[in-house]
């Protein structure tokens, strides 16, 4: 069992972040800046701080391990599992698993953190009626029993054994007891190295150092947050100096030297809603796939910041098979499978909406043109429709809007966790919260997969990433994503592969170069 303490990169340059506070340096603007603000550029506002939402990636981005904090963590580097508000965990019996607690722990309105409130925020995420994205995407069905035996304990008991549910638990994050246990929270209170300070709905967001905070103290004492949808606006303002982290960049944006290259985990794809005719005739998935270049794409538009995708999760998780290959781009291939559907009576020609999120990722409008256009060319009717996050949303999450027809959705998974299982039971299972399409009997073998351990594991899941675009296919999949974040030279911070999804404040610090003088 793990027994290593988490500390957050407590920098020697703090105390000068701190003595500088009131200083201001000339800019390339001609104008200052706050040296105690860390200054952020989003694509988008978040659409919400509900931590129970955090395995979204426009709210996780901002709330995980910042403002909330959950049990345990995964280090993004090593896959292991790492203490946090617990210290110590294991599986006491085939069905529970027993969390030790850290001592000493409060939420930043000041009030202990105890097993209770540990108890009620899984509670809350996992088992009640407010229909937590990360429920869907972390536990699917499952229900948890909870108890706290005493004040430093929890044990949380699954219906049958699940070898990976720490792992699971590391998505949760810890809210007080006092939280509504009937409607979602916009503005959280957690026990993370910052809080929410003001919140200007659809101008700014800013969080505040935490002075409660259990662990060493974050080098910047105020983070603020503002959103752009243009890339080269985002980029404009790291190399203005108007920003000091610029996410979502794309080599095109004109960051230049400030932006730099890291791998995320995030794979885009197409969902096909299979139920909906002429995307329930398997002839017509696989013409989309022929019709799909993905290479062109990955060079002429991602500028080779990717690799073509043959499954929905990107080497290094659990369940990867390094042994498949990209759908060939076949367009002769294609038109010959829409013909021969067409003749058989399927509805080629009915209208399928293409839908798409705005900034999305780098060239996402481009990307959706191209593939409009791909589709066009091998016989089929499709429109394009671009939408914001919570229109989006709508699409890709159940319950879908009725009377839809069929359509195209363009998604980015990330696995944050590292488990193929997460992706599985998300957008695999025929009920999955972002599925669109399966069969009992894939289910079952998802299911069987989820028992087992080590290579077995490994192996199990591989097997079903080959076994998808054969028996369900309801995915093209597109490309395994790179990220550009746009850094000033003023901080220190190195993105890693969940910087995309929860972008730890606490891990950047003031440059040494770049510290005031006055």
């Amino acid at each position: 069992m793990k027994r290593n303490t988490r500390r957050l990169t407590a920098m020697a340059l703090a105390g000068v972040a701190v003595a500088a506070s009131g200083c201001s340096v000339a800019n390339s603007g001609g104008g200052g800046y706050d040296l105690n603000t860390l200054r952020i550029v989003l694509p988008q506002e978040p659409p919400t701080l509900e931590p129970c939402e955090s395995s979204l990636t426009s709210t996780g981005v901002v709330v995980r391990s910042n403002i909330t904090e959950p049990l345990v963590e995964r280090n993004p580097t090593t896959g292991d599992l790492e203490p946090l508000l617990a210290t110590d965990w294991e599986q006491s019996s085939p069905t529970e698993w027993t969390f030790t607690l850290r001592d000493g722990v409060t939420f930043s309105d000041g009030a202990p953190f105890t097993a209770e409130d540990a108890a009620f925020s899984i509670d809350r995420a996992v088992n009640s009626d407010l229909q937590c994205n990360v429920d869907g995407y972390v536990f699917g069905d499952e229900v948890l029993t909870l108890q706290t035996p005493d004040e430093n304990t929890v044990v949380v008991g699954t219906t049958k054994p699940d070898p990976i549910l720490p792992l699971r638990l590391s998505f949760v994050e810890i809210v007080p007891r006092t939280t509504s246990m009937t409607e979602k929270v916009r503005e959280p209170i957690g026990t993370g190295p910052y809080a929410i300070r003001d919140w200007e709905y659809g101008q700014k967001l800013i969080l505040a150092r935490n002075d409660t905070y259990w662990g060493d103290a974050p080098a910047f004492p105020v983070a603020e947050y503002q959103w752009r949808s243009e890339g080269s606006v985002r980029a404009a303002m790291i190399t203005n100096d108007e920003a000091d982290i610029a996410t979502g960049l794309g080599p095109e944006d004109g960051a230049g030297d400030l932006g730099v290259p890291f791998q995320n985990n995030e794979t885009t794809a197409l969902r096909m809603q299979a139920t909906e005719p002429p995307l329930d005739d398997i002839r017509v998935r696989q013409a989309i796939n022929y019709a799909t270049n993905r290479t062109g794409i990955v060079k002429a538009l991602f500028r080779d910041l990717g690799q073509p995708a043959a499954q929905l999760i990107p080497s290094g998780v659990v369940g990867y098979n390094d042994q498949l290959q990209p759908w060939p781009h076949d367009t002769d291939k294609a038109k010959a499978l829409i013909d021969e559907a067409r003749t058989d009576g399927v509805p080629v020609d009915r209208e399928i909406r293409l839908i798409g999120r705005t900034a999305q990722f780098p060239k996402i409008a481009e990307t959706i043109e191209v593939l409009q256009s791909e589709f066009a060319e091998i016989g089929l009717n499709v429109k394009i429709e671009m939408m914001d996050t919570a229109s989006q949303l709508e699409y890709q999450l159940r319950p879908f809007p009725p009377n839809t027809g069929p359509y195209l959705l363009m998604i980015m998974h990330g696995n944050q966790a590292g488990d193929a299982a997460f992706t599985m039971d998300q957008y695999m299972l025929s009920d999955g919260p972002q599925s669109a399409y399966g069969t009992a009997e894939f289910d079952a073998k998802i299911r069987a997969a989820e028992q087992l351990e080590g290579e077995a594991r490994q192996d199990a899941f591989a097997e079903l990433f080959a076994e998808e675009p054969q028996q369900i296919m309801q995915m093209a999949y597109l490309a395994h994503m790179r990220g550009i974040l746009g850094k000033s030279p003023r901080v220190d911070y190195t993105p890693n592969s969940a910087t995309g999804d929860e972008m730890r404040l606490a891990a950047m610090s003031p440059a040494a170069d770049r510290t005031d003088k006055s």
